[in-house]
């Protein structure tokens, strides 16, 4: 199986399952953190060049709605981790109960991140609020200055009130010159498994979803 997994968790699970049944897995990380993580745990190393087609995908959320929609990105990752998410026959969250909503923006308040490029990131930022959004430029913690993606953006978090069609809205941001990707992840997600606070795991599935 071609699996690309970023959760730390995952990654220590997976290996148990690789070593203690002899699974044959080839791993394909979504950033340079989930890369060490699969190589400290010696499973199989590729990438979308080896591998462009991923038998399933398994990933955290920033935030989950009762409809599987994702916000993610709170990392800074968003445009790999949709990249992978596309290349997967399916895509699994493993979340905590923190992470689960009714609808986005129950949990998760600190907007839709969005990856945009330097030199229209306030161009950008105006158009978001000309959507009705409050967008705000993400800043590092450790140095001066914007937080810098893998990729050599700037992080964008477009923060919003209640709920919206998030299809259109991520159809409207992604048309956006500038706008590089969106941590909006509609229509990827096919299952989601949430460890509760009492120990036990709550599993929310497309309703046409088998297999899982």
């Amino acid at each position: 199986a071609v699996v690309s997994t970023q959760s730390t968790g995952a990654v220590k699970h997976l290996a148990k399952l690789v070593n203690d049944n002899g699974f044959k897995v080839t791993c394909v990380p979504t950033s340079f953190q989930a890369r060490q993580l699969i190589l400290e745990h010696k499973l199989t190393l590729s990438d979308l060049s080896e591998t462009p087609v991923l038998d399933v995908v398994i990933d955290g959320a920033d935030e989950c709605d009762a409809e599987l929609t994702l916000i993610k990105g709170g990392g800074g990752c968003q445009l790999q981790e949709k990249i992978v998410a596309a290349c997967g026959k399916k895509m699994v969250v493993i979340a905590d109960f923190r992470k689960k909503s009714v609808q986005l923006g129950d949990q998760w308040k600190k907007g839709i991140p969005l990856e945009v490029v330097p030199m229209a990131h306030v161009p950008v930022m105006k158009k978001l609020e000309e959507y009705g959004l409050r967008p705000v430029l993400r800043l590092a913690k450790s140095k001066a200055g914007p937080v810098v993606s893998d990729n050599g953006n700037f992080i964008v978090d477009a923060g919003f009130t209640g709920p919206h069609n998030w299809d259109a809205l991520e159809t409207k941001m992604s048309r956006t010159p500038g706008i590089v990707e969106t941590g909006l992840f509609v229509n990827y997600a096919k299952v989601a498994y949430f460890g509760m606070e009492d120990g036990s795991v709550s599993v929310l599935r497309k309703p046409t979803l088998t297999g899982f």
